[in-house]
């Protein structure tokens, strides 16, 4: 027992069941800024997962798994798990996010993913940010794979720990969004474009 130890140690490895501690923010802004905590097991399941990609697109889809997965781990230490798709229906809620909050948390879990070696087909961008008119920021997660081509990571059209959109990044940029349930919030939105046309 002491010679394992002794060579988790001398690897750098983590002994135990320790828990891993990664950023969420939410309330729109991440006016609220926490830290939740994945355990081990939890952290070894995706691993599992992640590593069965054998190119850049099978590891997109695990990545978007994983990364439902860590918001569903999160919901159950937050009140994220109030969140809806957009930002019309959970506009008072606590927990709820928006682009900012889910751009910020969904760069965190892959951030977690990518330091553990588990991103092998694609490396982590800066959040990302595309602007409709004068007023209308919209902000992801984005990746990059070995070609060089982005792919946005979008959580925020989605319900609490549903499974993210990942598309090309010129398709998001040009807004050409995945097709979600929520057009309530496409509706206020282009009314608002409309009023600031006006």
């Amino acid at each position: 027992m002491r010679v394992l130890v002794a060579a988790l140690l001398a690897l750098g490895l983590p002994l135990g069941a320790a828990a891993e501690p990664v950023g969420l923010c939410y309330n729109y802004g991440c006016t609220v800024q926490t830290e939740v905590e994945v355990s081990r097991a939890q952290l070894d399941a995706i691993g599992r997962d992640m590593l069965k990609a054998r190119d850049a697109e099978s590891e997109r889809r695990f990545l978007a798994e994983a990364v439902a997965r860590l918001y569903r781990i999160a919901g159950t230490q937050t009140p994220i798990w109030r969140d809806k798709g957009g930002n019309s229906e959970d506009d008072a809620v606590e927990g709820r996010m928006d682009c900012i909050d889910h751009s910020t948390n969904t760069t965190h879990f892959i951030e977690l993913l990518a330091g553990r070696g588990w991103l092998r087909y694609h490396t982590l961008l800066p959040r990302q940010m595309r602007r409709r008119g004068l007023i209308f920021d919209h902000w992801t997660a984005a990746i990059e794979d070995g070609n060089g081509e982005k792919f946005a990571v979008d959580s925020w059209f989605f319900d609490y720990g549903e499974t993210p959109a990942v598309i090309p990044f010129e398709d998001w940029l040009d807004g050409r969004d995945p097709e979600v349930r929520h057009r309530v919030a496409e509706a206020v939105q282009e009314q608002m474009e409309r009023q600031v046309k006006q």
